[in-house]
């Protein structure tokens, strides 16, 4: 019989070695009952915050306690999107929802959902969503992620100090993206663009250096961004994601039981979240009426800027294409047909 390659042995020793200490980890928690913390960058009213809220919520019930998740808010300890996917990889961060444009500076796959003028409904983003899961969860793997579901937000458009519906309105304006897909695209069409972080938002629109953000009503109004920039107009950018994922060495620690606890709980909080979508677009509404913004709908922008935008969202999208490769450029192309 031949002898197993030493060079394989060595591998699969390190490989059990790094996973060894999560899993005792994950058996520890169960033991004992301690909370998992799950972590995000957006508050708690965002649909970001509130999917984490409905999924923990969810476990300590199916459960019966012997699983809980300790929601974290507003960028804890500094963390923001690509920082929180870094610290479930290293075994800081048991779980957490992070932006998926953001997630771009890891891998240009995940800028997929916030490519511009695809999917701008609820159900052309599940469509793209569909198409692309088992990429997103291979994608998350090789950082040693589970994911878990897909959180969608309410269509990005433009929150500024005065409509934005020509291309006057856009040119030489500084303006927040989320993306470096959004960068280009705004660049090309005469903005000045700043590809930033929603948690570092804010500090810019206070000092003036930032005088408009590409966001859903839904993360603006959360970080109440009317205080300072009462317009916002909608120009059916895109519906991007967040996802939620959890460590899998911690995942793998559990008894087989509460991995399918696990698993339910994380379908049952997507299909919660895909539910939500069309009453939280009509609550945010009401919500910024409420606070007095001026919400510009997408038929009051000027056919001249809409053509300024899509034209330059072409050049946008196959350079994405370009970067991100050749399996997620098909998945686009499935997706758009």
């Amino acid at each position: 019989m031949a002898r197993p390659s030493l060079t394989l042995s060595r591998r699969t020793l390190a490989h059990l070695l790094a996973a060894a200490p999560m899993a005792l980890a994950a058996r520890r928690a169960v033991a004992q009952g301690t909370a998992w913390s799950m972590a995000t960058e957006y508050p708690a009213t965002t649909v970001s915050g509130e999917g984490i809220a409905f999924f923990a919520d969810r476990l300590a019930k199916e459960s019966s306690g012997r699983l809980t998740i300790a929601p974290a808010y507003d960028a804890p300890s500094g963390l923001k999107s690509a920082d929180i996917v870094a610290a479930i990889r290293d075994g800081r961060l048991a779980a957490g929802d992070s932006f998926a444009g953001a997630l771009g500076r890891i891998d240009p796959l995940f800028a997929l959902s916030s490519l511009p003028f695809v999917a701008t409904g609820p159900a052309e983003a599940h469509r793209l969503l569909d198409a692309a899961r088992s990429l997103y969860a291979n994608r998350f793997a090789r950082d040693k992620l589970r994911l878990l579901y897909a959180t969608p937000w309410p269509a990005s458009g433009l929150w500024a100090k005065k409509p934005i519906v020509t291309p006057a309105d856009l040119a030489g304006l500084p303006l927040r993206v989320y993306d470096t897909t959004g960068f280009a695209l705004f660049a090309a069409a005469g903005a000045r663009p700043a590809n930033l972080s929603f948690a570092d938002v804010m500090p810019r629109i206070v000092d003036g250096s930032i005088e408009a953000v590409l966001s859903s009503g839904d993360g603006g109004a959360g970080r109440k961004l009317w205080d300072y920039l009462p317009y916002f107009t909608e120009i059916g950018y895109a519906m991007p994601l967040s996802f939620g994922t959890l460590s899998q060495p911690l995942y793998d620690g559990l008894p087989a039981d509460l991995r399918a606890v696990v698993d339910r709980c994380a379908q049952a909080t997507q299909a919660w979240l895909w539910e939500l979508l069309t009453r939280r677009i009509e609550e945010n509404h009401a919500r910024l009426e409420a606070n007095k913004v001026t919400i510009v709908a997408t038929d009051k922008v000027s056919p001249a800027l809409r053509a300024e935008l899509v034209h330059a969202s072409a050049d946008a999208i196959e350079t994405w294409k370009r970067k991100a490769g050749s399996e997620a450029a098909a998945v686009l192309d499935v997706a758009r047909r």
